[in-house]
């Protein structure tokens, strides 16, 4: 498992990464119980070498002085160091006194990305809520990807059936609103994702990328057309309805494994290629050919991620592009798209057992459940608004909805309102700047773990593996992993995990014999045990057996014609359904949007960026990451600046209906003109216990998003992000990044 260097007294390690989903293979220096350097697994099965700039600096995230390492309680604006047994005494009486006159449904949890990435994280903490009895469950999905799931739920019975290009033998990949080149991919991990692009174009294939920015992606893409923002659900309609036209679908496939295709085909009529152009700035031309390309290869794929599914349509969007790949033959067949198998059947399981299929409706809004989640662009009303069920007590775990949601500002007024707000994190960012205690956890660095959900119950991996990884360095202080603290937190709360007293009773059993045995009797569940029964109960090789191949273990790679006509569609009926009166109902109000769309044709539309240095609202606490001028900029094209007099350099007021950030002016030729784009995830000024991060100027652009329930998608309970309608105007005075608004109130 490691290599020895005597004269420095390091070992190196293997283990993988833990902050996306490319899982990327490290190899891991350790000094003195210290991580000194962190480089890629030149060995590892699938990753081969690859790691980006993020994932080989997390180490310096991890080793910084301003990692939390004692439970601390705030008072005021000053904080003081409490602990375990007092933090959770006193958690745990106000969460049964909030319980007691309020209900279960007024303690509500916001389960971060950054709990997402390891196995037991989420697993506990949403075993925690559900101990409780409370609904009131929030997650980052309804900021960037719910849509995928709502809309899969419909289509194939299940949010997390969610088919994925087969990137090694397709022959023509289309990628709208997606930059895999800097976001490695989403809903599937594809190592070195510009070697594997560059592939598809060396083999005779085509990589055409659709996206209002010439992204990295579309720099090496044979083929990259603009697209109005938030228009593309009219492209895959005006595509649907060429494949109709010229009589390419399979109607042999769409018979035997779907129903509902009539009322699809009804619903493209009139979106011809001419039609839709006038909103999204393709020509009809353009879009011809490349259906001809789609149509004409041995294998395609459309592809869609965030720039997509954060617009205004991208439930309706993610469900017409799932249909031309069945139709056309392109689904569950060799270089189109693949359903790929975990570990387990998680479909089947799932929809059996009623996890993530919940049909409980959100008090403000009335919004069906999406993943067992509500909406996050209500829970600012669910907090400000009296009522049963109004929420009390909110827990976060691993995220910083300050920076990620919509409406920030309004955000930040309801956190103020709150009776606990407890973070559970490696920091005190701008959520536990604002929060009543912040308990310390580990990092991935600090745990034992395989890889998260996504690969190992889904399988979604270009090459299918296992990996397991023991702790590399020791916890610091009284750091405590995250499965520890929320079963500690449900005896305090005098709850059990998950509601099953026997699971309680077990696991604080086998707590105490294993935190009794550790030469540091630090409290810990025992995390080795608990992931290799899940291995012995999925009949993989055990944790110990996965250690010994430290760069990976191969599972059987993905199949074709696996998944249709199979119980893996997981509906009543066991067909595909290509139209449900829910998705039909949604796209009743097509014909208004775009008329709306039509009408604002000329209006300057934001998008969200990327940047290859900073991983969402991350790692922006490392000095390397974010050198230069410390800032993010609003991007535009030349000539909408020089129409607007603007000069590069100069700050700019960037309006929206909900708030004003004032920002400096970048210029580029590689956005659609119309179109300005502000990279996310900045905006730090508030984070108390972020020295370096706090210390940036950017601005937090997700202020300029609208929350509330008149600005949540009806069916994906998602909040606007992206082709937000703006106003960019000469600044009206200097900026201000000390107020939550990014300009002086």
């Amino acid at each position: 498992m490691s290599e020895a260097n005597m004269s420095k007294n390091e070992e190196t390690h293997q283990t993988f990464c833990r902050i996306c989903e490319s899982l990327c293979g490290l190899n891991v220096t350790v000094a003195d119980g210290k991580i000194t350097q962190v480089r890629p697994d030149n060995d590892h099965i699938a990753t081969g070498g690859f790691a980006c700039i993020k994932g080989i600096t997390q180490h310096e995230l991890y080793n910084s002085p301003d990692r939390l390492t004692h439970p601390m309680k705030r008072t005021g604006s000053d904080w003081s160091r409490v602990s375990w047994d007092a933090a959770n005494a006193e958690i745990g009486n106000k969460v049964r006194a909030i319980i007691d006159a309020h209900g279960p449904d007024s303690v509500a949890m916001y389960v971060g990305t950054a709990a997402g990435f390891g196995v037991l994280h989420p697993v506990f903490a949403k075993g925690f809520i559900d101990g409780i009895g409370s609904k009131a469950l929030y997650s980052p999905a309804t900021q960037d990807c719910a849509s995928k799931f709502a809309a899969a739920r419909e289509v194939y019975g299940f949010p997390f059936t969610q088919p994925f290009p087969d990137v090694e033998r397709t022959n023509c990949l289309i990628i709208v609103g997606a930059n895999p080149v800097v976001s490695k991919w989403s809903f599937l991990q594809v190592p070195d994702p510009t070697k594997k692009l560059r592939a598809i174009e060396a083999r005779g294939g085509k990589v055409i990328v659709i996206d209002p920015r010439k992204t990295e992606t579309a720099r090496i893409a044979s083929q990259h057309l603009f697209v109005r923002p938030g228009t593309d659900v009219y492209f895959y309609l005006a595509f649907l309805n060429e494949v109709i036209a010229r009589k390419a679908v399979r109607h042999d496939i769409v018979a035997q494994h779907t129903v509902g295709f009539d009322e699809l085909a009804q619903l493209t009529t009139g979106w011809s290629p001419e039609r839709a152009a006038h909103a999204t700035g393709i020509s009809a031309e353009d879009l011809r050919s490349i259906v001809d390309d789609y149509l004409r290869a041995d294998g395609a794929s459309l592809y869609s991620s965030t720039g997509v599914n954060m617009g205004p349509n991208g439930v309706l969007a993610w469900w017409i592009q799932e249909a031309i790949n069945l139709v056309t033959g392109n689904l569950d067949r060799k270089g189109g798209t693949l359903v790929a198998k975990g570990v387990i059947d998680f479909a089947r399981f799932g929809t059996r057992t009623g996890l993530l299929v919940g049909n409980h409706t959100s008090r403000i809004g009335g919004f069906r459940q999406v993943n067992d989640a509500h909406p996050g662009g209500v829970l600012a009303d669910e907090i400000l608004t009296p009522g049963k069920g109004q929420i009390k007590v909110l827990f976060v775990t691993g995220g910083n909805p300050l920076i990620t949601m919509a409406d920030s500002a309004k955000l930040k007024r309801a956190f103020e309102h709150l009776e606990l707000l407890v973070t559970v994190d490696i920091y005190r960012n701008e959520v536990g700047s604002l929060a009543h205690f912040t308990l310390p956890a580990t990092d991935p660095f600090q745990r034992p773990d395989l890889p998260f959900v996504f690969p190992l119950m889904l399988g979604l991996q270009s090459k299918p593996y296992l990996q397991a990884t023991k702790a590399l360095v020791p916890a610091l202080g009284e750091q405590r992993d995250e499965a520890t603290i929320y079963l500690d937190l449900c005896k305090a709360s005098g709850v059990s995990l998950f509601g099953s007293k026997p699971a309680q009773f077990l696991l604080e059993k086998a707590t105490a014999r294993h935190s009794a045995k550790r030469a540091d009797n630090r409290r810990s569940v025992p995390q080795e045990g608990i992931l290799n029964l899940i291995l012995k109960l999925t009949r993989q090789p055990s944790f110990t057996q996965l250690l010994k191949s430290p760069h990976g273990w191969a599972r059987p790679d993905h199949t074709d014609s696996s998944f249709l006509g199979t119980k893996r569609v997981t509906t009543d009926d066991g067909k595909v359904h290509l139209s449900t009166p829910l998705l039909l109902k949604r796209a009743a109000q097509l014909e208004a949007d775009f008329g709306r769309e039509l009408a604002s044709v000329g209006r300057m539309k934001m998008i969200t960026k990327r940047h290859v240095k900073t991983h969402n609202s991350w790692t922006h606490n490392i000095e390397k990451l974010i050198s230069g001028d410390g800032t993010n900029h609003v991007w535009m094209h030349p000539a909408d600046a020089q129409d607007l007099g603007l000069v590069e350099g100069a700050f700019a007021d960037v309006q929206s209906t909900t708030s004003t950030v004032r920002i400096s002016v970048r210029f580029t030729d590689d956005l659609m003109r119309g179109t300005c784009a502000i990279p996310h995830g900045w905006g730090h000024q508030h984070a108390t216990g972020m020295t370096v991060a706090s210390k940036t100027k950017g601005v937090n652009v997700n202020l300029l998003g609208a929350s509330g329930p008149d600005n949540v998608d009806s069916l994906s309970n998602m909040s606007q992000m992206t082709a937000i309608p703006v106003s960019v105007s000469i600044a009206a005075g200097p900026p201000d990044t000390s107020s939550w608004s990014g300009i002086a109130p």
